[in-house]
């Protein structure tokens, strides 16, 4: 009872006894059957299997079908964490914020930095491949979108450039104005027309850099003054007073409705300054809105004695408009992953943006939410004073 049989020459061969006794006739079988594993174990092949080149050509078709899937071009787009780069700093051996014509205060310390993403891939000139896609998607700083949500179809990377450099000269104008602003030093601004689509309701009537006077008779401020208007009038025809070439002109407008329930002129309008001094922002290779808040504390701390920033290093993003209100933006949650790997211990974030802020948070970096210039200067000057700031405004 319980006795065991080891038989075998091949290595690991064993038979374990479950228990009953095996007389002679099933110790012949046992030990038969270890014989013929043994010599099926131990014997030449006498043929190849005929299977052989089919299944060989079959494992090299899929390694290349393979190696060509993760390569084919994909339409998505990758946002990924880009350089922080410090605006009352240097860039190629440059002040980015130079000032003539006022006193100014460089600075010597701290850092203001701005903060970008790197857009890969969705444009016609510029794919990513399936690997590419793949990588981006595990990797938890990355973000994946479908190219139709970042790019209009066909659009160029020479025209998405030439857009983001607009984009950053009118952030740059919008930024001295709201610096300026906040700082009370007067300068003249005006609301031009910047393009008339042909369907719109001003076309044939309004022309490109049309300098925007008043509207119904009310003078011309913002954009919130024509809707006021348009408003009010609830589609009548309105007289707007344009300066054309050097001359007063009075055009009469029928606004249309809109698909959101507004009625609409049909114009597009950028705002045109004529500062008293100049303030040039020199930066390579960066474009686009969103460093409009930043800039604008550059400024204002180039303009003002001291440092703003006490030698601490602050960061952040968010649009700007010339009355110094501080919009939202994209690709925040990469921005704050940049910013801390330069460095920055406080992040300044639009109100708007809290949305994403919340739960992308990298350790160690504190995030002030901010809504306007005047709120993001004040917490800045509050930190780089010494001062305590963890009661500031966060992103709850």
């Amino acid at each position: 009872m319980g006795s065991t049989i080891r038989h075998s020459k091949l290595s690991g061969w064993r038979l374990i006894s479950d228990g009953f006794q095996r007389g002679p006739k099933e110790l012949g079988k046992v030990t038969a059957l270890s014989q013929e594993i043994l010599e099926t174990a131990t014997s030449p092949s006498t043929g190849r299997d005929k299977r052989f080149p089919f299944m060989l050509v079959s494992g090299a078709l899929s390694v290349v079908l393979a190696v060509a899937a993760m390569t084919i071009p994909v339409p998505y787009v990758v946002e990924s964490p880009g350089p922080a780069i410090n605006t009352i700093g240097t860039f190629n051996g440059k002040p980015i914020i130079t000032i003539s014509g006022h006193e100014n205060f460089p600075a010597t310390s701290g850092s203001l930095d701005l903060t970008t993403v790197h857009l890969t891939g969705g444009l016609p000139d510029s794919r990513i491949s399936f690997f590419d896609a793949l990588q981006s998607w595990l990797t938890p700083s990355h973000t994946l979108y479908p190219a139709e949500l970042i790019y209009a179809p066909g659009v160029s990377q020479e025209t998405v450039n030439s857009e983001n450099s607009a984009a950053m000269t009118g952030s740059q104008e919008n930024a001295t104005a709201a610096a300026l602003t906040a700082l009370s030093i007067p300068f003249e601004s005006s609301l031009t027309v910047a393009s008339i689509p042909a369907d719109g309701a001003a076309s044939g009537i309004l022309n490109p850099d049309d300098v925007l006077l008043t509207v119904g008779g009310r003078k011309f401020t913002d954009l919130s003054v024509v809707q006021e208007v348009l408003a009010e009038g609830k589609g009548a025809p309105v007289e707007l007073t344009v300066l054309r070439d050097g001359v007063e002109k009075t055009v009469s407008v029928t606004p249309k409705l809109g698909e959101a329930g507004k009625y609409l002129l049909g114009i597009s309008t950028q705002n045109t300054f004529k500062f008293p001094f100049e303030v040039k922002i020199s930066l390579e290779n960066v474009g686009g809105p969103s460093a409009g808040m930043i800039f604008a504390l550059g400024i204002m701390d180039n303009l003002t004695p001291g440092e703003l920033t006490g030698g601490k290093k602050f960061a952040g993003t968010g649009t700007i408009d010339p009355a110094g209100k501080v919009g939202g933006i994209g690709g925040i949650a990469q921005k704050m992953v940049g910013a801390q790997q330069n460095g920055a211990d406080y992040f300044l974030a639009p109100g708007a943006n809290c949305g994403d802020v919340v739960g992308h948070i990298p350790n160690g970096l504190q995030v002030i939410k901010v809504d306007t210039l005047e709120e993001a200067y004040d917490a800045v000057s509050l930190i780089g004073s010494g001062k305590d700031g963890s009661a500031l405004p966060s992103c709850t």
